[in-house]
């Protein structure tokens, strides 16, 4: 595309987003409903200002909560501005704070090339160590939990006991603490949490860093603004100073469902009070029918934590797939098991070319497991889509644990998932302690005594002893680690059923490679490769012909033609914790926000169901139904 493109899409805003677009300095908050444009509302801005200024040399930031939204919005950028886009830096919080400390950590001891510990096994593990080293209980593993809380809030260990009632219990947290950062800076490691926690505390004790960010972003943007945390958004603060205001945020708060990680209605309020910002809202839906978008608009003003003049949402969509009356149905069963098998039967007469656009969702994966279970039995392809720490099979968890191993030569964990990983695949039984004991002895590297470990044991297998071959040959050079990659696929044996661990994995691995080469480029190191790799879900890309099962949670942010929305029953949307908190707390608005949230995936079509029998037990209809405005029907459907 070229600048002709930046003209059609700013052509094609309606009124209120070309004034989203166009705003200029100073901060700004946009409230923005489901389906009101949002993305193309950031990406043309982004893409308006680049273009604005061809001769200027400061740079946009941009940052949202997954890679794959942020993958979007490049994709958008760089079609409207290609010859201006590398001057945009899009991308999520930790990947940004992640850049930050390969920058600057150095200030505060974080050495650039540092790995990410994202998987809760590593974590327990180096925590296991490090207890053992600190001389304190094995019981204390259970700690880590409360590590994670006190890191969410940026608590650094020295004086987190004073945050406890117990004096004991504190010291005790401190300790463990302590002892568990101390291990991972001896790894030179940092775990998920710390990104944004060491970054609030780069930024807060060398504030000229913070300056230079002001200096050099010269506006920044945020998407999804009402999902931050505490400790986002004080990390926002620390970087923005007293005096930067080109700040531009975009928020639903009918949309915040991420309570239990951190999300507040109170980010938004704190941004205004902090800010004092400009205010726009964008109520018109162009994604949902209107019979959809009336529905929605009766569940959610039930809600008190939400801004008070905001506009109701407007139905926005003017070609409709069908009639008025047929853009929503309610479906009533007798047990789940029924609700389940009727829900899969259904979709199983829908066009198997469509099934690519249908979706489940589901307050929780029982429910979602339970209808894969009957669409299998209907021969319908569907997967639960979640997000993925790590690979499943052991021939992408070999790959991964390679690469790291080549990279830090003494990191044992690695050595344990590529050991474990080739016993699976090739049947060999090497331990990792005998491995470890002989190093000792011949002072050979771990990667190469594990080479000498598993060809006593593999025999004249070919295909394995060629893969231990080039593990060495790379351990040699691992800035040759793209060549090894290339090879090792090459050798990984293909899967003709899609759904199988291995041709997961290599969907998943082929769309992470692209996705991380547009984001460091092709040519970037193996230390930034694995940084990149580590923070990244690696769950596969949903295959055209497959339904899609998600819980809520997992929806956000989606859409599909046609919506399934189960399980809608007292006790499970609204969920049991939230009955028991009562009718006007805070835990019964965010599952109002939930359903809300579930029913504005639909753009073509919506089914809501619940049953009268989960699990053996008798349930209620959903108040959400009724706040809705459906008349319930009288008897269970067979």
């Amino acid at each position: 595309m070229t600048d002709s493109s930046l003209s059609v899409a700013l052509s094609e805003l309606t009124e209120a987003q070309s004034v989203a677009v166009a705003w200029r300095d100073g901060p700004m908050f946009v409230l923005a409903g489901p389906g009101s444009g949002k993305t193309r509302v950031l990406t043309t801005r982004v893409a308006k200002l680049l273009a604005d200024t061809p001769d200027r040399s400061f740079r946009v930031l941009a940052l949202t909560f997954t890679n794959k939204a942020a993958d979007e919005m490049s994709a958008r950028v760089t079609a409207l501005v290609p010859e201006q886009e590398r001057r945009a830096l899009i991308g999520t919080f930790h990947s940004f704070c992640m850049q930050m400390l390969q920058q600057h950590g150095s200030h505060i001891g974080i050495n650039p090339d540092f790995a990410i510990y994202s998987l809760d096994v590593d974590r327990q593990e180096i925590l296991r160590d490090a207890i053992k080293q600190a001389g304190l209980s094995q019981d204390d593993v259970r700690l880590l939990s409360t590590i994670d809380k006190l890191k969410s809030q940026l608590i650094q260990p020295a004086g987190s006991a004073r945050y406890f009632r117990d004096p004991s219990d504190g010291s005790r947290v401190e300790q463990v603490y302590a002892a568990y950062e101390a291990a991972l800076t001896q790894a030179n490691a940092l775990d998920f949490g710390s990104l944004i926690a060491q970054a609030h505390r780069l930024v807060t004790a060398f504030p000229g860093i913070a300056g230079r960010y002001r200096k050099t972003y010269a506006y920044w943007m945020f998407d999804e603004f009402q999902d931050t945390t505490d400790g986002q958004y004080r990390l926002i603060r620390a970087l923005a100073g007293e005096d930067f205001r080109n700040v531009f945020a975009v928020a639903d708060d009918d949309q915040i469902i991420y309570q239990w990680n951190g999300a507040s209605y109170q980010q938004i309020q704190r941004f205004r009070a902090d800010f004092s910002p400009q205010e726009l809202q964008l109520p018109t839906n162009y994604r949902c029918p209107p019979a959809i978008v009336s529905v929605a608009n009766r569940l959610v003003v039930h809600n008190l934590q939400r801004t008070t003049a905001k506009q109701p949402l407007e139905a926005g969509k003017t070609s409709l797939k069908y009639p008025d009356e047929q853009h929503i149905c309610v479906l009533r069963y007798s047990t789940d098991d029924v609700e389940a098998a009727s829900i899969a039967e259904g979709i199983a007469k829908i066009d198997r070319a469509q099934w690519g656009e249908v979706a489940v969702l589901a307050r929780t994966r029982y429910m979602l497991e339970k209808l894969q279970s009957a669409l299998t039995q209907k021969q319908v392809n569907a997967v639960i889509s979640q997000r993925r720490d790590d690979f499943r099979s052991p021939q992408f968890l070999w790959l991964a644990a390679v690469l790291r191993q080549g990279l830090r030569p003494l990191d044992r964990r690695a050595l344990e998932i590529l050991t474990g990983a080739f016993n699976r695949w090739f049947g060999t039984d090497a331990r990792v302690d005998l491995i470890v004991t002989a190093t000792e002895l011949t002072e050979r590297s771990l990667l190469d005594e594990w080479a000498v470990a598993v060809k006593a044991g593999l025999g004249d297998d070919v295909n394995g002893n060629a893969l231990v071959d080039l593990a060495a040959t790379f351990a040699k050079e691992p800035a040759r680690f793209r060549q090894f990659v290339d090879a090792v696929l090459a050798m990984i044996p293909a899967q003709d059923d899609e759904a199988s661990d291995i041709a997961e994995d290599r969907a998943a691995w082929s769309d992470l490679v692209r996705s991380i080469g547009k984001t460091i480029g092709r040519d970037a190191p193996l230390e930034q490769f694995l940084q990149e790799l580590a923070i990244r879900s690696k769950e596969a890309p949903v295959g055209s012909n497959t339904v899609t099962l998600m819980t809520i949670h997992g929806a956000k942010g989606k859409e599909f033609d046609h919506v399934y929305v189960v399980g809608l029953a007292e006790d499970i949307l609204p969920s049991f914790q939230s009955l028991k908190a009562g009718e006007n707390s805070a835990e019964m608005e965010e599952e109002r926000r939930n359903c809300f949230v579930a029913i504005t995936r639909a753009r073509e079509w919506l089914c809501l169901s619940y049953a009268d029998n989960y699990r053996g037990w008798n349930k209620q209809p959903s108040r959400f139904l009724l706040e809705m405005g459906f008349s319930l029907p009288d008897q269970p459907s067979q």
